[in-house]
């Protein structure tokens, strides 16, 4: 027998549409929302509209715009200084803790992770791999037992996905995520705690700076 597999509700649904939009940029930055207008473009009652738009408000994708309507969050340029420093603080300390004490179990579930995302990848499903990074880096935290640091960091993720997607639009950025992590799992199966903090801070690092250049170009 199979499990029985629960359809989406229309709310669900539109969710899973206006978030794929504003991840992979589809809706512009300066583009102003309602829910009129969205209920028009994906054909459905204003109601499944506006219980997504609170959700997506929740999350800090869109924000409210008195007056007017939404419009995606955007990322202030100090915000994107203090949500590096945030992670490379939170990510190096669950490496540190995790590299000490790490199980096979854990090493497999981590190579599975990154497994699916190249299984995302080769779908150019964005969505999915960005889901899927970010299952990475929270399992870290997870399996080090540092829950406040794993919850932060939850916070802090859903202001990265807004700029995410503008990184894997680098040629070949998306297999080199790919070949960091398996790199951060060698080391940690290794226990060895500094090369995995080092290894962890550089794919940041990397990320980061592949932002800027597609930005500015």
């Amino acid at each position: 027998m199979e499990p029985v597999k629960k359809k989406k509700t229309t709310k669900e649904i539109v969710y899973d549409q206006i978030k794929n939009a504003i991840l992979t940029g589809m809706i512009p930055k300066q583009k102003m929302l309602t829910e009129t207008s969205l209920a028009e473009t994906l054909e459905t009652s204003r109601t499944p509209i506006r219980e997504a738009v609170s959700e997506l408000l929740k999350e800090g994708l869109l924000v409210h715009i008195p007056r007017k309507g939404f419009k995606v969050r955007e990322i202030t340029e100090s915000e994107k200084e203090q949500i590096i420093f945030l992670r490379r603080s939170i990510e190096a300390e669950g490496l540190r803790k995790l590299a000490k004490v790490v199980s096979n179990e854990q090493i497999e579930l981590l190579r599975e992770i990154v497994n699916r995302q190249e299984e995302a990848m080769a779908a150019n499903n964005r969505i999915k791999y960005i889901e899927l990074d970010q299952f990475f880096h929270r399992k870290i935290l997870e399996f080090a037992d540092q829950n406040l640091l794993e919850r932060i960091l939850k916070e802090v993720y859903n202001l990265t996905r807004l700029i995410g997607h503008t990184a894997l639009m680098k040629e070949g950025r998306m297999e080199e995520v790919i070949r960091e992590h398996k790199e951060i799992i060698d080391a940690l199966e290794n226990h060895d705690e500094s090369k995995a903090t080092e290894l962890m801070i550089d794919h940041l690092e990397k990320t980061w700076e592949t932002v800027r250049s597609v930005e500015n170009n």
